[in-house]
């Protein structure tokens, strides 16, 4: 049976943990069991470090794999292990950056710069043939041939931010922050105008109102009548929360969430549907309105993206519950409607968006 490839991922510091306690046991959570049950004897797990973004090693499985609590990691038991053995081993310097082979990866698309993220957010995730042959060789390479590049203490010693809700686990990535690219749409249709546009009208409708955990800082909240919320409804888990609390807007009434909103304004459209995918997983009998706000000139890969395979395969398809609405849209709602925003539902979404068709 021909040899078969996957993603192992570590922190800095889990990395440590492993070799300190003899790097020869791979350990995921417990939901992951019947994925780990696929690893086979001869297969590669190909090692990498989030936070720094690079490829240290490759281990071979050798053996089934098993349940154990035995301490290896102090950020959590992983107890679903597999025994391994070191095929090649670089140090933190002289590891292989990401950046340095994603062109050569096929699941790189340069007009979705943040795609790839998606194979990095649990382990062990297969990757196909071709790719694991990709980094493998690097991997390889590098071990005969070390080029050494200074690593961030910091972020190689970070406490990993993984959550797990039920039988699924999400890696919350830490918050990049994109340049905005020049968009010559409306004026005012930034990132930030259009953040607060959508605040100011969830406020007059009668909603409290969520901003974005790293965003709060740039709200005027004189302006919003005492609506924005310091809290999440308490109703979901930890995983949840943490997934909600980065979404660019929520309007709330009560304790339920009347809509949610994801403004994508950079190069990069991936960051938002990641978000609001892990969201549907963990909770597919959410009934929330999910929109992906966007300038004009981004409506057909938006909703190309909403239709993508990958979200289709989720409880329920991505297609069914997040629909698009442009800048132009969004501002022609607000002036139309301006005067009667106090007596309309949020159901008025539904006019000024579009849903993308099912491939």
């Amino acid at each position: 049976m021909p040899r078969q490839y996957w993603i192992d991922l570590f922190t800095g510091k889990t990395w440590d943990e492993f070799k300190a306690a003899g790097g020869n046991t791979s350990g995921f959570r417990e939901s992951k069991a019947k994925t780990v049950r696929r690893l086979k004897p001869g297969d590669w797990l190909l090692c990498y470090v989030t936070g720094v973004s690079r490829f240290i090693a490759i281990l071979e499985v050798e053996g089934e794999s098993f349940s154990d609590d035995t301490f290896i990691w102090s950020d959590d038991v992983f107890p679903t292990r597999i025994h391994v053995k070191p095929v090649a081993e670089l140090t933190p310097e002289t590891s292989v950056p990401v950046g340095s082979i994603l062109p050569r990866l096929s699941f790189y698309d340069e007009l979705r710069p943040l795609a790839w993220t998606g194979r990095f957010r649990s382990s062990p995730s297969k990757v196909d043939s071709a790719d694991g042959a990709v980094i493998a060789d690097a991997i390889l390479t590098g071990q005969k041939s070390p080029t050494a590049v200074p690593v961030d203490p910091r972020k190689w010693g970070r406490t990993p931010r993984g959550y797990e809700s039920g039988d699924v686990v999400v890696t919350i990535p830490d918050d990049e922050v994109e340049p905005e690219a020049a968009s010559p749409g409306t004026a005012g249709s930034d990132h930030g105008s259009i953040q607060d546009l959508l605040l100011r009208m969830g406020s007059k409708m009668g909603f409290d109102v969520w901003v974005a955990r790293n965003d709060r800082g740039k709200v005027d909240i004189d302006v919003l009548g005492g609506r924005l919320r310091d809290s999440l409804p308490a109703q979901f888990d930890d995983a949840t929360n943490r997934t909600i609390e980065h979404i660019d807007v929520l309007w709330l009434k009560r304790n339920s969430i009347e809509a949610a909103f994801e403004i994508e304004h950079t190069t990069s459209i991936y960051s938002g549907l990641l978000r609001m995918s892990d969201l549907v997983a963990m909770q597919p009998n959410l009934n929330i309105r999910l929109y992906i706000v966007a300038p004009d000139e981004k409506r057909d890969r938006v909703l190309k993206e909403i239709a993508r395979p990958t979200f289709a395969r989720l409880p329920r398809p991505l297609s069914e519950l997040c629909r698009f609405i442009s800048y132009s849209s969004l501002l022609e709602a607000s002036e139309r409607y301006g005067e009667v925003l106090s007596h309309l539902k949020s159901d008025f979404l539904d006019g000024i968006a579009e849903a993308a068709e099912p491939r």
